[in-house]
This record gives structure tokens, sequence and C-alpha cells, in this order.
């Protein structure tokens, strides 16, 4: 399938809070390609300064969610140096959906490899169909997949981890919520209806403290306990110095529901 030279990588969707962006390479598996990685930053940077959307939606079009890295398109650029740009772009966007004030629920479906697997896991939450599957194959080709290590360790347990990054093994969807790698296992037919309940369920929260909490989440994991507790007493003194919280005690108090601004 050949497509017009100005289709685009990402396609945007916004609805009732909700931004779906929908990779759009699925005749090619969705591959993590310089194109792809360059859009992807370009409707983040975009949304982490739209107070209009609640929470994002990271979905694919075709019969995988992502393959990971653009093998042919590394392969036509035998540089050391364009590999460590490229490299340095795919960890900046990884980054970038953590940094996001949005959380981010990746909607898999098909595979989900490398580079792809990667993405999912850099996610804040995870809903994938049955028929998904994951795996961090580069060693297969002789390529140790270092760069999606970092985002596979932060999710499942070491010994989980080293065995999906030594053998190159696909391991199904249910095994990969066993082991922590995403939330929620449905069939195809509800892979949707599940994931507009979970940012249903988002979205009914004050803006505000799911964006402190994100923040807070990621940052205390990376420290030693006594600064993580201090950090989250700060962040928990600032958040119920909003007014949202306060009325959110208040209406507890008063058993009541809360009238959020």
């Amino acid at each position: 399938m050949n497509l017009a030279a100005d289709t685009p990588w990402v396609l945007r969707n916004d609805a009732a809070g909700v931004t779906t962006l929908t990779l759009n390479r699925g005749e090619r598996f969705n591959p993590l390609s310089e194109e792809m990685l360059a859009a992807l930053l370009a409707e983040f940077k975009a949304i982490a300064l739209d107070d209009a959307v609640r929470v994002i939606v990271l979905a694919a079009d075709g019969k995988a969610f992502c393959a990971g890295h653009d093998l042919r398109q590394m392969q036509a650029h035998p540089a050391e140096d364009y590999y460590k740009t490229l490299f340095q772009q795919c960890s900046k966007l990884m980054l970038a959906i953590q940094k996001l004030p949005q959380p981010v629920i990746a909607r898999v479906q098909g595979l989900a490899t490398a580079a792809g697997c990667q993405l999912v896991g850099m996610c804040d939450l995870a809903v994938a169909s049955e028929d998904a599957s994951f795996a961090v194959s580069g060693v297969n080709v002789g390529l140790f997949c270092s760069t999606p290590a970092v985002a596979l360790s932060r999710n499942v347990s070491r010994k989980q981890a080293m065995e999906m990054l030594l053998t190159g093994d696909f391991i199904d969807a249910r095994t990969a919520m066993q082991r922590g790698l995403i939330n929620r296992v449905v069939s195809p037919e509800q892979l949707d209806a599940c994931v507009a309940a979970l940012a249903a369920s988002i979205i009914a929260k004050p803006a505000l403290a799911i964006s402190m909490g994100k923040q807070l989440f990621y940052k205390q994991l990376e420290m030693g306990i006594d600064a993580a507790y201090q950090l989250a007493g700060q962040t928990m003194a600032c958040n119920m110095m909003d007014e949202t919280a306060r009325e959110g005690v208040q209406a507890f108090l008063e058993k009541r529901p809360p009238v959020w601004k």
C-alpha cells in the first residue's frame, strides 16, 4: 500500500476531554521511525499546554500497536552518530510521556515489540486486547533492547525482565498483565469501551490532583525512602491548599457530592 506523501504519521481526535493519538502507519506495523518520533513529540508538546485535555489515549491503526524502531531506516544510515541521535530522540519521547500533566493510556492491539513494548511500558496505564502480544526481541537480530529495558525493568520484576530481554520471546496479554506490564485484558470488541471507562473515571477527578499526583509518583520512585516521604508530604500539603481538595474534603464530611469548579 502506497500512502500519499502528506499522509499524517499520527492522527489526533479530541472528544469530551480525551485526546486520542493514533499511530498511522498500520500497513508497516507503526514503526518508531524518525518521522513518527517527531510527530508524537510535536503532539505531546501541544497537548501539555492544553487544559481542555484531561486524558490521552495512545492507539494505533492496523493489526499491530507498534513494532519498534524502523530497522530499514536504521540500516540505511550506518553511522554511530546517527544511531545516538535516533535513540536520544526516542528516549526524549518516552520521557515526554512521563512529564505530561495528563495520564496516558496505551490502547494495545496486536503486537508491541522492542521500542513498541517500551512505549507501552512508559504509558501510565495500558489496556490490551486478548490478541495482543509483547516482546523485547532485538536480541533475535543481535541488538540487545537496552533502551526498552529501562521501561521494562520499571514495570516487571528483574528476572522476568531479564528473561524477556535475553530470549526475545513473546508473552501474551494475560501474562503481560500478571507481570505488571499492562492493567487490563479484554476482548477486541470490548477494548474501546474499557479504555473509555478508564478515561472517564480519571476525568471525574480534579485535574490538579491528577497532574500533581502523576508528577510525584514518578519522582519519588527514583528517590530514597526518606526523600520520597519528604517530597510526598510537601506535595500533599500543596494539594490540600487547593480549593478543589478543600471542597472535596468538606463534601465528604457533609456526606454530599463535591461541587468542583
